[in-house]
């Protein structure tokens, strides 16, 4: 996804900043953005601000990213709120994961609202765990501050460290290369997490394989 997205951030110039804000939203808003490679697409933009490539300075781009942030996850917070655990009942489908519900149901329930600001730096993850603390009923007071604590930490982290390094010329001559390296990193967990599903699947299936036999 990374790679579709890159072409757009090296021809839409300023406009940039409304497609990379479009991908954070999406990604912790309308859960099914688990496939959206955030962390890499924030880098990569970055790396183009130094590069003069996006022509925006850089505290704007983090602003927008930050501002994305907060409003995606406190959208998904609210549609976990309102429709509840049956939110996550739903069969799978290609924008749908229930193993990565559970997975993010799993990290809720091993870090409890510390999970919002920690799911930020976790791809996957971060997509549902605002849903799962407003199923949960989390204080929305609670979320969120937690949810503008990640959001900061996050939005200013990645998009510095992709300006700074950016700014490196033999890192800015070789952006096409580091971005299919981006893009190869960004399917890694959805593809860990596919990969284990499957295994806990054909071990559930074991057990009524050996009762009919």
């Amino acid at each position: 996804m990374i790679a579709a997205l890159t072409p757009l951030l090296y021809t839409l110039g300023p406009a940039a900043l409304l497609l990379v804000m479009a991908v954070v939203f999406a990604e912790s808003g309308l859960l099914i953005g688990f496939f959206l490679p955030g962390d890499s697409l924030l880098f990569l933009a970055g790396a183009l601000v130094a590069s003069h490539v996006i022509g925006l300075p850089i505290w704007l781009l983090a602003a927008g990213v930050f501002v994305a942030a907060v409003v995606g996850d406190q959208v998904g917070y609210l549609i976990g709120r309102r429709f509840g655990p049956r939110l996550f009942s739903r069969p799978d489908s290609r924008f749908f994961s229930r193993d990565n519900a559970d997975r993010a149901q799993q990290f809720f329930d091993r870090h409890g609202p510390k999970a919002v600001v920690l799911a930020r730096f976790v791809p996957v993850v971060r997509t549902f765990v605002p849903a799962v603390a407003g199923v949960g009923h989390m204080p929305r007071p609670r979320f969120t501050m937690f949810n503008v604590v990640g959001a900061i930490v996050w939005s200013i982290g990645i998009v510095s460290a992709g300006f700074l390094f950016g700014g490196i010329p033999v890192i800015a001559g070789h952006i096409e290369i580091i971005t299919i390296g981006l893009a190869g990193l960004s399917i890694i967990p959805g593809t860990v997490a596919y990969l284990r599903g499957r295994k806990r699947r054909a071990a559930a299936a074991t057990p009524h394989a050996d009762v009919l036999a």
